[in-house]
């Protein structure tokens, strides 16, 4: 993921790869919008896919130097209407992802609807299929049986080939799944968590404005995990703190260090827009520290104690409402089961909206400005992040 230690030769980044060769193992990519000669000094090193393809023009790049393209279409980054016509040029170097979906949205769809969309486009059946089962098994090597004499059974039976609808599943032989319902018996386990932090004070959230300087603003963008950045004048409160400026939705957001009780980062987000309210998740990559967004500090804090409270989770916070998805496994995975975890992630959602948030997916949006090797501009738990500079650079310009 650290595409820019690849390109310019970072030795420990060059010893890790080493060592995947070693050990024969496949090399997976995150390189958006590299192009050209760093695209190719990328690949020279040993990397063999990458599923951040935003461009026709980079999947084109990238397969012509021999990488699969895993074409993605999760919630909060949807690629595949841009990226399709690859299936055309070079099926044998696509394949269909998702990368971070909703429970809502799995329970309605996942790689089947890619596969029914390409074959709605023209795209040959036996293509579509191919990016969706053939490709991924024979790259990772994956013990899947592949419908050849002497494989296990790992099969789907489909209604037909325009729906695509699966009607039964097969893994090894087993029956595991009939008309949308699993036959897998339920297993219960005991969550391993880490949350070394304590709930934190409105007032942790303050941001001293800096007096005849402005700020660097991340521009959220929606159905893509890249941002953009401004810079803006903030407002500022008589006593001289940056202030929450819900009308021109310049709102706050935070990363809380959730494995030790540190000071948490604040920056100035914007696109979110919410007029009131807040939303705060430990689904953050790739640290998975505390994330959050609000249009004043009091909700903002409430947010984050929700998560802090349930060891994890996904929460919303406005006035008097308080609600939340408690995810007690590392903070990242529910112990229910995926309608009721669908349910409840549909309702923060919802609330979100009706608080005036205007992204399609704005918890999974949320999740990706603290991953600090996604361009452009990012927050992490020390301070705000130039990805293209590849370091913290200070929020505050002339």
């Amino acid at each position: 993921m650290n595409f820019p230690g690849v390109i310019f030769g970072d030795p420990l980044m060059h010893a890790i790869i080493a060592e995947a060769k070693k050990r024969g193992k496949r090399i997976d990519g995150h390189s958006p919008g590299v192009l050209g000669e760093d695209l190719k000094k990328y690949a020279a090193a040993g990397i063999q896919t990458d599923h951040e393809c935003t461009t026709l023009e980079e999947a084109r790049q990238r397969a012509a130097l021999g990488m699969m393209v895993w074409i993605r279409e999760g919630s909060a980054a949807r690629n595949f209407e841009a990226l399709w016509p690859l299936l055309l040029e070079k099926p044998e170097n696509c394949g269909l992802c998702s990368d971070d979906k909703h429970p809502d949205e799995l329970l309605v769809s996942q790689i089947d609807a890619l596969v029914r969309r390409a074959v709605a486009k023209g795209v040959p059946v036996l293509a579509a299929m191919r990016a969706a089962t053939l490709n991924p098994v024979r790259h990772y090597g994956l013990p899947v049986g592949l419908l050849q004499p002497g494989d296990p059974a790992d099969l789907v039976e489909i209604n037909n080939l325009t729906d695509f609808k699966v009607r039964r599943t097969w893994v090894n032989g087993r029956l595991v799944a009939e008309n949308g319902k699993t036959l897998v018996a339920r297993t219960q386990v005991q969550p391993i968590n880490l949350f070394n932090t304590k709930a934190k004070p409105p007032s942790a959230f303050a941001l001293p404005a800096v007096p005849g300087k402005r700020f660097r603003v991340i521009e959220a963008i929606d159905g893509q995990i890249v941002t953009g950045e401004s810079i803006e004048a903030p407002k500022v409160s008589p006593e001289g703190f940056v202030l929450c400026d819900p009308a021109r939705d310049l709102l706050k957001l935070t990363v809380v260090n959730r494995y030790a009780d540190t000071p948490p980062a604040v920056a100035l987000v914007r696109n979110f827009g919410l007029k009131s309210g807040a939303l705060a998740s430990s689904v953050a990559h790739d640290s998975h520290n505390i994330v959050a967004v609000g249009a004043n500090d009091e909700d903002l804090a409430a947010a984050v104690n929700l998560v802090i409270k349930n060891g994890g989770g996904l929460s919303f916070a406005a006035g008097n409402i308080a609600k939340a998805l408690p995810l007690p496994i590392a903070g990242l995975m529910t112990l229910e089961d995926a309608p009721t975890a669908g349910a409840a992630y549909q309702e923060l959602s919802t609330l979100a909206r009706q608080h005036g948030c205007k992204l399609q997916a704005p918890y999974m949006c949320l999740s990706f400005l603290a991953l600090l090797v996604i361009p452009k501009l990012k927050l992490s738990d020390r301070g705000l992040f130039d990805v293209g500079k590849f370091a913290l650079v200070d929020p505050w310009v002339d």
